[in-house]
């Protein structure tokens, strides 16, 4: 099948859509297909050999973060010119509605339409005032794919019409296979929490988890944390009290792939203090597949993920307090510490691109027989 998928957010910077867009493609290329990903790029050197440059990057506030996309008239042509090229036998646009090539693919594509909706922003004015212009274009969608209930939600009271639920992927073999790293693995004196997430987004949590540091050294004042994200280390750095707080956390950077995989393998806990603004929680079930013990904010995308608390620790959102007692009582308790990341890496295999793939490809063999 020729494959043409369209992410609207440049691959120069990672990000959890881009890493969606580019695991989808490398999955269905393993599988014998032809994919072409049209993405934004201001350095096309970053572009794996599947991708295409859509157009020089523009950065724009959104939902929380810094969204970089592309517009006008130049990138418009040259998403027509690459749909025409291409001849598709489906067209699969991520984030539709993005003011980037993803939108202007919408316009520009015919045929069979796939559209995944990553989002949950279940009060956007500006999408409930964009709506009525974008009726027309939005009916070309053949079908739609939402990457959690919160997002589904998203498409039925703002979109309009239902989507069908496919959740993110992840390679889950490469986070269970990790080998563990010495200077990252714990000891039952020197216990390891660890945090991914970018240190310039509040919604990601870091200032909360800078309020949890010193709770949890109160009771184990060996504990070390590793934040791995990228984003200002000093200004991060900044939040925590000078001394031991500050000594007991290493900012790590951005990490690869590998070392992500081998991090959360070494890890006695995995912390997610998110605040909001999350539709799914992609770096949980990454975790999970790892086999750490999770312990994450109560929102309504984790709480799915973790199956109601049964396959990782939830705790009220915003509560430093609670989040502090929820990682001791894992490490003082490494036996239910261990039970809980196992039953997280049987819960994560649903996740695998294996099975995640193949519902995406039912959903293209659908709208290309209808068409």
């Amino acid at each position: 099948m020729r494959i043409g998928i369209v992410c609207p957010y440049s691959f120069d910077v990672p990000g959890g859509v881009q890493f969606h867009v580019r695991d989808l493609a490398e999955h269905l290329i393993g599988l014998g297909h032809h994919v072409r990903v049209l993405a934004p790029a201001d350095d096309e050197s970053t572009l794996p050999p599947f991708a295409d440059p859509g157009g020089n990057v523009v950065a724009v506030p959104y939902n929380g973060s810094v969204a970089r996309l592309s517009f006008g008239p130049v990138t418009a042509a040259r998403v027509r010119r690459w749909i025409a090229e291409g001849d598709f036998d489906v067209l699969h646009v991520h984030e539709p509605l993005s003011p980037s090539t993803s939108l202007l693919a919408l316009w520009a594509g015919s045929g069979p339409l796939v559209a995944t909706f990553h989002t949950a922003n279940l009060r956007s004015r500006a999408m409930q005032a964009a709506f009525p212009l974008l009726r027309p274009s939005l009916e070309k969608i053949s079908a739609r794919i939402a990457v959690s209930e919160d997002a589904r939600r998203t498409v039925v009271e703002h979109v309009g019409g239902d989507a069908v639920v496919i959740p993110n992927g992840v390679f889950t073999a490469a986070f269970a296979r990790a080998p563990r790293r010495p200077e990252w693995t714990g000891t039952a004196e020197r216990p390891v929490v660890a945090f991914v997430g970018r240190l310039d987004e509040p919604r990601k949590g870091l200032p909360l988890l800078c309020r949890i540091v010193p709770l949890v050294r109160a009771a184990v004042p060996g504990a070390r944390f590793l934040v791995a994200g990228r984003g200002d280390v000093e200004a991060a750095r900044a939040l925590l009290d000078a001394g031991g707080d500050r000594d007991a956390v290493e900012f790590l950077g951005a990490v690869d792939d590998p070392a992500k995989e081998s991090l959360l393998a070494s890890a006695d806990v995995y912390l997610a203090p998110h605040t909001g603004g999350e539709s799914f929680g992609i770096v949980l079930v990454e975790a999970m597949a790892a086999g750490v013990p999770v312990v994450a904010a109560d929102l309504g995308a984790f709480r799915r993920v973790l199956g109601d608390g049964e396959f990782g620790r939830l705790f009220p959102v915003g509560d430093a307090r609670a989040a502090a007692d929820t990682v001791l009582d894992l490490l003082a308790r490494p036996d239910r510490g261990r039970a809980l990341g196992a039953a997280g890496r049987r819960a994560a295999a649903r996740y695998d691109w294996s099975v995640v793939a193949a519902q995406v490809l039912a959903v293209y063999e659908t709208v290309r027989a209808r068409a």
